[in-house]
């Protein structure tokens, strides 16, 4: 049975009826679709070092032993959430792509949305005990090791890997009681929760309220500590006697705070662009939306890559070992 293009004759005609559980239509790039063969180009282009880049820093922390502590669990956990949150959205980006795929069910919309959602919280949440670790390093440098352990790290993981997912159920779960009408046409190659709601007939005031709280004290809440831990880093920094010290104590933070720039400041610019950019073409709601949620997991290997030493140094090693194995086979 061919599937009806929502914005057909026949789709707008049926449009004012109710649904529960239907079928949702995403969007590519509308007015673009001559060329959507290109737009594939970098696309795939950001999946593949993305995806690539994370396992990368995964295989090189797991390979090294120096690089099995506190901070590099957590640089771990970091890489895990960012691979996440691109799988999270490529069979949908994918197929709209390569198949001109746009219809997804309900529950894989329900699905999708609950693990973009989940991983952005976690990502948040891991940025955050990064700050505290360079906080206690910096501020408390002779009781790191006592603060920081690899038990409290683990804690402190299950904690990110709870809180935003346990947290998302409710709102989630209750999607599936709504009646929904209209086209049924969703603005994003994927499924996010405010769209999904405004396309519910019914009063949504509970689960509109309940996801501004849990951003509030999840994501701005993060932000908040992070920037009074960096508050607290620079005033100790400030008080180091020379411009030296200054400096390398300063260095130890740069790769985290690239990171949280990358991920906070789409964010704030996606959340700027809903609230103040109603009358906005639909292509800047899309290009916000995508550098959202590709740019930090496709830039932060980059960022530790280039600016952490000891991840430097385990490539390097890596690197030289395979090419030395490669030789000796050869």
């Amino acid at each position: 049975m061919p599937v009806q293009d929502p914005l057909s004759p026949q789709a707008t005609v049926t449009s004012n009826m109710t649904h529960f559980s239907p079928t949702f239509y995403l969007t590519g790039f509308p007015g673009l679709e001559a060329i959507k063969h290109w737009i594939f180009i970098p696309f795939f282009c950001m999946y593949l070092m993305a995806i690539s880049g994370n396992c990368f820093i995964l295989i090189v922390i797991k390979t090294s032993p120096r690089l099995h502590t506190p901070m590099y669990y957590l640089l771990s956990l970091l890489a895990l959430t960012d691979l996440g949150l691109s799988v999270s959205t490529l069979p949908t980006t994918m197929g709209i792509f390569w198949f001109n795929y746009r219809s997804i069910c309900f529950g894989a919309c329900q699905i999708q949305m609950f693990c973009i959602h989940s991983f952005s919280f976690m990502e948040s949440s891991v940025l955050l005990i990064m700050s505290f670790d360079r906080f206690v390093a910096i501020c408390y440098p002779l009781r790191y090791s006592v603060i920081i352990t690899g038990q409290r790290v683990i804690r402190a993981g299950l904690s990110v890997i709870l809180r935003g997912p346990v947290a998302l159920i409710p709102i989630v779960l209750l999607l599936k009681l709504f009646p929904y009408c209209g086209p049924l046409v969703l603005s994003h190659s994927f499924c996010l929760h405010q769209e999904v709601i405004h396309l519910a007939c019914v009063d949504t005031t509970f689960n509109n309220l309940y996801g501004l709280m849990l951003v509030v004290f999840t994501v701005m809440l993060d932000l908040v500590l992070i920037a009074l831990s960096y508050g607290l880093i620079l005033h100790t920094v400030a008080g180091l006697a020379s411009q030296e010290e200054r400096l390398r104590a300063f260095q130890t933070c740069t790769s985290h705070l690239c990171a949280v720039l990358v991920f906070f400041v789409p964010m704030m610019g996606l959340s700027l662009v809903h609230r103040f950019g109603k009358h906005a073409p639909p292509a800047v709601h899309l290009l916000m939306a995508n550098i959202y949620l590709f740019l930090p997991p496709m830039l932060n290997p980059i960022i530790y890559s280039i600016k952490t030493k000891e991840i430097r140094h385990a490539i390097s090693r890596l690197l030289g070992l395979r090419k030395a194995n490669a030789t000796s086979w050869g």
